[in-house]
């Protein structure tokens, strides 16, 4: 038997905002958790990435959030990653818009200003990260102690990113009468913390399998050293698809996406010291198909859901098992297919080991086979990078210099032009000299040009450091021969 949305107890109006959207039948997480958040219950939901859970609770929170005041909104959604953040906002905004309520983001990364200002007009619900909204609290310019509704997605997420101490900061802040929702991949100890802690009788919900599953992708590990990672990671991209490479430290991403780019991949790049229009920009440019990688920290590895991921590599181990299966589940969602590559060096053997040992795998390692590697897409038809490599007038060296390849007096250019590598200005001069010279000969440059003395007419004479004048008792202040017991600094021997 089907059910539909307006069978949960959901508005017509709703459902009509739903169809508009085009959402036209619920999924199972939806159909399990919104007729308790209809009622107001706290709810407490594992549900893995991609199932549905965005509109899970958004639906009966849009449903029965009040009008909200300027610097006081009624409802509360907190997420991890500023990309969530974004995602969960492009999807609940249209169907607000045409409930007649506000819903904004906040996160780190953009101007402060252009926030306050939006809240000093007044929101309904606000889609935060913990940094920045206790900022904003911190400087009053957002007030609590009216949200009746309050949402932690991905609360597992948080927990691992050390923002459980500001969530519950940020949960004490608000209305004790509220409704506490928490969504999450897994119901480990410091979720269940929380929920002790600030939630009422919870009604818990469990939608799929107990833990993050890696069974459906094809795992290859590759046994290389580091000077052929960035060769087989842009072939593996190239035979399978699309993809994503997870690297270790922002400085690695960087370093790693020129590295593609100069392997021929046109690649975008996610890293927490980004700025946020970049980030949003990397993830755009690679859900249309622009760009064939978008190489990653691990702020790239939970919560997004972005559609035609084929593959997956590794390019640094990740933390543990438990990052291992959420690197890996950006590919094979929703009963996909996808490769995940692992590239092995020999001293990284026994941390492989044990990862394969806590996700529950057990794969020899091997030189790299391409021939192992389902293509999943061609990619043949996005553009290579254009000549010059990825910000080319950006990219620096260890010392933040500009880095150009090595020859960095190749186009350095000082004002004047005087370091004798560039005859430019003087051969100029010389020859107009020459042309303008009354005294002739091959010296008029000299002494009868622009560029000479004073019998030829005009023109600044040219600085000769040979004929500099003798020294005399004007010149030496004290700093030779006879001069120096008459100099101004009154010098004395002693």
């Amino acid at each position: 038997m089907d059910v539909s949305f307006s069978d949960l107890g959901i508005s017509p109006q709703m459902c009509h905002e739903l169809r508009r959207a085009g959402f036209d039948e619920p999924f199972e997480v939806q159909r399990e958790t919104i007729p308790d958040m209809m009622l107001g219950r706290d709810v407490c939901c594992r549900a893995p990435t991609g199932s549905g859970k965005t509109l899970a609770f958004g639906i009966p929170m849009l449903e029965r959030v009040g009008r909200g005041e300027p610097s006081l909104p009624k409802a509360l959604i907190l997420t991890p990653t500023r990309e969530l953040a974004e995602q969960i906002h492009g999807v609940l905004d249209p169907i607000a818009w045409g409930l007649n309520l506000k819903i904004m983001a906040i996160y780190g990364g953009v101007s402060y200003s252009k926030q306050i200002r939006r809240l000093d007009r007044g929101v309904d619900i606000v889609v935060a990260c913990p940094g920045r909204l206790l900022d904003l609290i911190d400087r009053e310019n957002v007030f609590l102690d009216e949200v009746e509704i309050v949402i932690l997605d991905e609360a597992d997420r948080m927990a691992d990113m050390g923002f459980t101490e500001p969530v519950c900061q940020i949960l004490e802040e608000c209305s004790p009468k509220r409704q506490t929702v928490m969504f999450s991949a897994t119901l480990d100890d410091e979720v269940a913390e929380i929920r002790d802690k600030y939630q009422t009788a919870p009604q818990i919900i469990e939608i799929g399998p107990e833990e993050v599953s890696v069974t459906e992708m094809n795992h290859h590990f590759w046994l290389m050293p580091n000077s052929m990672k960035s060769r087989i990671s842009a072939e593996a991209i190239r035979k399978s698809g699309r993809g994503f490479i997870f690297c270790r430290t922002r400085a690695g991403v960087e370093r790693v996406a020129d590295e593609m780019e100069d392997e021929g991949l046109r690649v975008t790049s996610i890293h927490g010291g980004m700025p946020q229009k970049k980030r949003s920009q990397a993830v755009e440019d690679f859900t249309e198909g622009r760009s064939h990688a978008i190489v990653a920290t691990d702020v790239a590895a939970r919560g997004l859901d972005i559609k035609g991921v084929h593959c997956v590599v590794h390019y640094d181990p990740p933390e543990n098992g438990k990052a291992f299966k959420h690197r890996s589940g950006r590919t094979a969602r929703a009963g996909g297919s996808g490769n995940v590559i692992s590239l092995v060096q020999n001293p990284q053997k026994k941390k492989w080991a044990t990862i394969q040992k806590e996700v529950g795998l057990n794969i020899k390692f091997s030189t790299p086979e391409f021939n192992e590697v389902i293509q999943h897409e061609d990619i043949s038809h996005i553009s290579p990078p254009r000549r010059g490599g990825r910000n080319s007038r950006q990219r620096k060296d260890r010392r933040g210099r500009p880095n150009d390849g090595g020859n960095r007096n190749r186009d350095r250019k000082h004002y004047g032009r005087r370091n004798g590598r560039d005859d430019t200005r003087g051969g100029n001069r010389d020859s107009r000299g020459q042309n303008r010279g009354r005294s002739g000969g091959r010296d008029g440059g000299r002494s009868g040009g622009r560029g000479g003395g004073r019998s030829g007419g005009g023109g600044k004479p040219r600085f000769n450091r040979n004929n500099r004048p003798p020294k005399g008792p004007g010149r030496s202040r004290g700093r030779g021969g006879d001069n120096k017991r008459k100099s101004r600094n009154n010098h004395t021997r002693r």
